[in-house]
């Protein structure tokens, strides 16, 4: 098929869902949550989906994508991926981050699917490839509470079978402490085992959390510090034993590279739907491995669209550790499209990668208008 196609429309669709059950975090506990999808029309019948992050307010997000993107890419070739890339970043002036760029991220992933679409390969494939037929995946996650909560949260996770998962802690400081040792004792020393602590703690806190992952062998400590304290990151770095990841917060690369060029991250995770689509995190990830740090796609309560771009990228790139695979019964996951989610595919904590143009799926568009806010 000739590339030389035009842009006829875009379309954002604001989803919101309730979640089957609560997640829970230090931040709180979330009943609700919503989306973005973005469809990208052409001349030629072609169509790319995206999604955007937008966990909150979905009709602000697509406003924006409507009034400030689309004028910018209509008539534009969507094949030109960085100069539209480029034209978008220009829709507002000012630093880079915030709802322009998870915006942009759900028309950068759509861009993408369209090309692999008139291309006949799949995005990991145009990508540069790494041969991979599957990538490895970590359960996510075990929600915060009480003790017999989080033991049969655990439970759950290892009756599926995963050898990798995530456990959510938050204060008080010796709480969180003893439920770390006791599910590495119930996990068992097989199971590999990590910490997403959403900002919780200070500096010394964190230190006190550090000492106890480290004597339970946890393989990372997840944002223990809110994302701006970079000085403190450094400083956590030279007094804890454990690897530190984060990432998911940032926006573009400028916004990774001091931690990551330092080795204060062992391990980082950027979310396509919100670090500026495949295109920015391609960034990321490649930088990472440059400074021989690992990439770990961060997916969160986002839905299907989100999560296989993300394999995607996890098949692509050389340095990828584990990407996350949230087992929520979301709709997002499971009614968008056909395809079944990451958590009901993955086997022995390996998800398959997509063969199929694009990122290889199909949207069921009747699906989407019942989520959709009106």
């Amino acid at each position: 098929m000739s590339a030389d196609i035009r842009i006829t429309d875009v379309i954002a669709h604001p989803l919101t869902q309730t979640l089957p059950r609560p997640t829970v975090t230090s931040w709180g506990q979330y009943s609700e949550v919503s989306i973005v999808l973005v469809e990208v029309r052409t001349d030629a019948g072609i169509v790319g989906v995206g999604e955007t992050l937008a966990r909150f307010a979905p009709k602000a997000y697509a406003e924006a994508i409507e009034t400030l993107l689309k004028p910018r890419l209509i008539g534009q070739n969507p094949t030109d991926i960085s100069a539209l890339w480029r034209s978008m970043r220009r829709a507002l002036s000012g630093r880079s981050g915030g709802m322009l760029f998870e915006a942009i991220a759900g028309v950068d992933i759509a861009l993408w699917d369209i090309l692999g679409k008139v291309a006949n390969m799949p995005i990991h494939r145009l990508l540069g490839g790494m041969g991979r037929s599957e990538v490895p995946c970590y359960a996510a996650s075990v929600n915060w509470g009480e003790d017999a909560f989080m033991e049969r949260e655990l439970d759950r996770y290892l009756e599926k079978g995963f050898p990798r998962i995530k456990v959510k802690i938050a204060n008080p400081v010796k709480d969180a402490c003893r439920r770390i040792a006791l599910l590495r004792k119930r996990a068992g020393d097989d199971i590999e085992l990590c910490v997403d602590s959403n900002w919780a703690y200070s500096l010394e806190e964190a230190v006190e959390v550090g000492r106890a992952l480290t004597d339970n062998r946890y393989f990372w400590f997840e944002e223990p510090l809110r994302p701006e304290d970079e000085a403190g990151y450094e400083e956590l770095h030279r007094r804890c034993a454990t690897p530190l990841a984060a990432g998911e917060s940032n926006y573009t690369l400028d916004q990774t590279m001091r931690l990551v060029s330092n080795r204060t991250l062992s391990f980082i995770q950027p979310d396509v739907a919100r670090s500026g689509g495949i295109s920015e995190t391609r960034r990321m990830a490649e930088f990472a491995a440059a400074h021989d740090v690992q990439y770990a796609p961060h997916i969160g309560m986002s839905g299907i669209i989100c999560e296989t771009a993300s394999v995607h990228l996890a098949a692509a790139m050389p340095n990828i550790k584990a990407m996350e695979c949230e087992t929520d019964e979301s709709p997002f996951k499971t009614a968008i499209t056909g395809a079944a989610p990451g958590a009901d595919r993955q086997k022995n904590g390996m998800l398959p990668v997509p063969t199929g143009p694009g990122l290889g799926i199909e949207v069921d568009w009747e699906a989407v208008r019942s989520l959709r806010v009106s």
